[in-house]
């Protein structure tokens, strides 16, 4: 994979965790938490060890989707590492675990940045193939200490067929080529919504928008996902599409994205163990 560029003095804090990838949203409100915990646990029934890590300081949800009981707290190794509260066959950590829910975050930016390094490095995540990490929207502090705490592995950019997300949804990829983290796809979601009673399927915020800027940056539309009730309620229950019934429809289009971030990971993975075996060159004058 790529390396990043920017400075990154906590690449190695994180023992154990082979890939990190950021679920990225350029604007709140398209599905991006629904799709992280959705794709974690797709990533997991795959046989992967997935962890999932809510980077949302201000409105942490992951907790709520996972289904962890309200007053559950992490436990504490060696008087300084969380250990990561486990749900749903993956590990996960969040803000929500430590405070309580109804206790709004009134910080500003450096106390929600060293709450995020905190909870990111001081967990012991132990061996996992892949960290997903639900960020907030938007292109601020949060985003910029993710790059510069830790070595990414890319971002997944989570968006809607409208034309204002699709706006953010560009602003959030130019963010993370600044920053020299590929982007390894882009989800559409919310693409089409299907008719309870006649089966008509309706592009409620448009049509092929996730396609076109996929094509635009040079990038992959990683998957499509409906516009269903059940998505929203399911994870609202704590049992998420995935959890509910591995092999439904929706599942499956999870599941199947998931397997494109994978399949992208390790396209990254080859180019770069291409561009380290290529031999060096040398100018010798006569």
């Amino acid at each position: 994979m790529p390396s990043n560029t920017s400075k990154n003095p906590g690449e190695n804090t994180l023992p154990g965790v082979k890939n990190i990838v950021l679920i990225a949203s350029g604007k709140g409100g398209v599905g991006k938490s629904t799709t992280a915990v959705n794709l974690a646990l797709a990533l997991s029934a795959d046989g992967a060890k997935v962890g999932l890590l809510d980077a949302d300081i201000y409105g942490p949800s992951q907790g709520v989707m996972l289904g962890v009981p309200e007053g559950q707290r992490p436990s504490v190794e060696d008087q300084k590492y969380f250990v990561p509260i486990k749900a749903l066959g993956i590990k996960s950590m969040s803000m929500a675990y430590l405070v309580d829910e109804n206790t709004p975050m009134v910080w500003r930016g450096p106390m929600a940045t060293g709450a995020l390094r905190q909870i990111l490095t001081q967990t012991r995540w132990g061996e996992l193939d892949y960290l997903l990490v639900d960020m907030p929207p938007g292109t601020g502090d949060i985003q910029l200490t993710m790059s510069q705490t830790v070595s990414v592995t890319g971002a997944v950019i989570v968006t809607t067929p409208q034309d204002i997300a699709l706006l953010d949804a560009r602003k959030a990829i130019e963010m993370f080529t600044k920053v020299s983290i590929p982007v390894l796809g882009i989800l559409e979601n919310m693409s089409v919504h299907i008719c309870f009673d006649c089966g008509a399927k309706t592009h409620i915020f448009g049509a092929e928008g996730g396609k076109n800027i996929a094509q635009q940056y040079q990038t992959e539309l990683l998957g499509s996902l409906p516009l269903a009730i059940e998505i929203r309620e399911l994870a609202d229950s704590g049992l998420p599409s995935v959890a509910k019934d591995r092999e439904s429809a929706v599942s499956l289009l999870y599941r199947d994205a998931g397997r494109r971030i994978v399949s992208a990971i390790e396209q990254l993975d080859k180019l770069k163990q291409n561009t380290d075996r290529s031999p060096g060159f040398s100018i010798h004058e006569d």
